[in-house]
């Protein structure tokens, strides 16, 4: 997510056209194809920003066990990615839970546990132990991204938007309500400055840049929510959600970054860093509107 305020851009914008060049028809395909490509691309993006995660844990003096981790990450994805989550054999299930969601954490929490053992060191062992699994868990949110594709209740048939099809309706209202705060914080900004909040993480960070973000963000997600058959008074409540959620997601990257000293995640996408530049503001905003959604919506 770009900063909002007046932080320097990254890459020039050749490498900046090359990147959209590749990823905006990639999103369109995605959208275009449905679940399995959304799938797809979850799963991507937490392989590849688990090990981003790791590389800048290490970097910051937290020691990580990478593969062990990206497995647990994976798993937790293939969790989100199934309608129905991974299921339980017949008969394991007396108390009506079909999906192995918590059962994966505490699995989780045992398998690195014990991988940790490898570690001569104790203490080292306990920081991998703590940094593995924070890692996994941390970019495995993403997967929230695909419990939305899967979770969400049929649209009206008069609905404007109903021809995008349920199980994409929410995920473009996360993505253009993310863009939207994004957008508006960058642009107003820059624009009017001003005082600054949480410059130890951020030192661009405004509160114009905020107000202005979560306006943008209310003004699309209201029209989003007319578009899919929902009262457009609710984007008081899920544009703030939305945006100040996934402000959050961009600070706690910047947080590791720095305590990492480094400028970027990665360099896989020219003029843009790494995966996890990219997906920093869904690993927040992406499991607070699955909530709502699971809570009101469903």
């Amino acid at each position: 997510m770009t900063a909002p305020g007046m932080a320097p851009e990254r890459g020039s914008m050749r490498d900046r056209a090359a990147s959209a060049a590749v990823f905006v028809p990639l999103l369109l395909l995605a959208f275009a194809v449905g679940r399995p490509t959304i799938a797809l691309i979850v799963v991507l993006g937490i392989v590849i920003g688990t090990w981003e995660s790791y590389r800048l844990l290490r970097s910051a003096g937290y020691p990580a066990l990478e593969v062990v981790g990206v497995i647990v990450a994976v798993a937790f994805a293939v969790d989100a990615v199934l309608p129905s989550g991974v299921a339980l054999p017949a008969g394991l299930t007396p108390t009506g839970i079909t999906a192995m969601g918590p059962l994966l954490l505490g699995i989780a929490v045992v398998v690195v546990g014990v991988a940790s053992f490898t570690r001569a060191e104790p203490h080292e062992g306990l920081a991998a132990w703590i940094a593995t699994l924070f890692g996994a868990v941390y970019v495995g949110q993403l997967g929230f991204v695909a419990r939305l594709s899967n979770d969400a209740i049929a649209l009206p048939g008069g609905a404007s938007l109903a021809f995008v099809g349920t199980e994409r309706a929410w995920v473009l209202l996360l993505v253009f309500g993310v863009w939207a705060y994004d957008t508006g914080a960058f642009l107003v900004g820059r624009r009017i400055g001003g005082p600054r909040f949480l410059t130890h993480l951020s030192p661009s960070k405004t509160y114009a840049g905020l107000v202005g973000g979560t306006l943008a963000c209310i003004v699309v997600v209201a029209l989003m929510l007319a578009g899919i058959g929902r009262d457009p008074a609710e984007a008081l409540i899920v544009g703030p959600l939305l945006g100040w959620t996934a402000q959050a997601g961009d600070l706690a990257e910047s947080m590791l970054k720095r305590a990492a000293g480094a400028k970027d995640s990665g360099g896989l996408i020219p003029g843009h860093g790494g995966v996890l530049d990219r997906i920093d503001s869904f690993l927040f905003a992406a499991p607070a509107l699955a909530l709502y959604v699971r809570l009101v919506v469903a």
